[in-house]
């Protein structure tokens, strides 16, 4: 797909990210989480440590409610118990009622067949934004059976046109997250470079990036700015807080709690001057 692209002038990805930062701690966004027990806790610490406000709404009866109140909603298939499921579906009524915006993370689908058919399901109703590696990408995208449970074993590379085809399928903002992360939404595509491999060691890592995209993109109904840039944004910040924690740590243990005080002392101002990012338009 390389030889459709070609260089974008708009520098705005960037800039947008420290827009978005600043206001999502002026204003801090209410957070709904329906996600996997396996990163309930982390990804609630992830969220208060950037300046979000976490709500762990997930039962059946409240879900839709409260995802019309919340600022962004994160529906996270890593255990998909069928209360939680039920539960996910009310929250995105909710929330495409309110016009909370939502992310769709289809943790684990290809083989396994109630989460692959509930990722299809909730991808036609409409995400504001769709984030999985790149097996999960492509598996949702129907080009792959997946990936080894919540591994990749795809490049991101390999995802990009699955992205787009998902993105204007669905009219969703599609992340693909990997060692470079994408970004598009069927006709812009960010790339972003930033990161450290202890992500991928410390369990949770990519799931509490799909809350903090919902995080990021409540803050941008405020703004307001583009989706994608909210999206971009949300990726650009919480991988550069992964290098500066990477940087004072020994290994996984220290990386999970040094990574939750850099997400708290990362500065807008800090972000054009480490940022790793290229945009470019189909």
């Amino acid at each position: 797909m390389s030889d459709l692209l070609r260089p974008s002038s708009d520098p705005s990805v960037v800039e947008h990210a420290a827009t978005l930062l600043a206001a999502l701690r002026a204003a801090p966004p209410l957070t709904q989480c329906i996600t996997n027990s396996v990163v309930t806790g982390f990804t609630a610490n992830v969220l208060l440590a950037l300046g979000a406000a976490p709500a762990m709404v997930d039962i059946v009866g409240e879900a839709g409610m409260f995802a019309g109140v919340a600022s962004g909603l994160l529906v996270n298939l890593g255990t998909p118990t069928p209360e939680q499921r039920q539960a996910g579906l009310e929250a995105v009524d909710g929330a495409t009622a309110a016009g909370t915006p939502w992310v769709l993370d289809p943790v684990a689908i290809g083989a396994l067949p109630v989460r692959t058919a509930l990722a299809t399901q909730l991808a036609a109703l409409r995400p504001t934004a769709i984030r999985g590696n790149a097996s999960e990408i492509l598996a949702l995208a129907g080009l792959s059976a997946g990936g080894r449970g919540v591994d990749a074993t795809d490049s991101t590379d390999a995802a990009a046109e699955a992205a787009v085809i998902l993105a204007q399928r669905h009219g969703s903002i599609v992340a693909v997250s990997g060692p470079v992360d994408l970004v598009t939404d069927g006709e812009r595509i960010v790339r972003i470079a930033n990161g450290d491999e202890l992500l991928t060691r410390v369990t949770g890592g990519g799931c509490a990036l799909g809350a903090v995209m919902a995080a990021f993109l409540g803050a941008a109904r405020l703004a307001p700015i583009p989706a994608l840039d909210a999206v971009a944004a949300a990726s650009l910040v919480y991988t550069i807080a992964a290098e500066h924690a990477a940087a004072s740590s020994t290994g996984p243990g220290s990386f999970a709690v040094a990574l939750l005080d850099a997400l708290a002392a990362v500065q807008p101002q800090e972000l054009a001057r480490e940022a790793r990012v290229e945009e470019v338009s189909r």
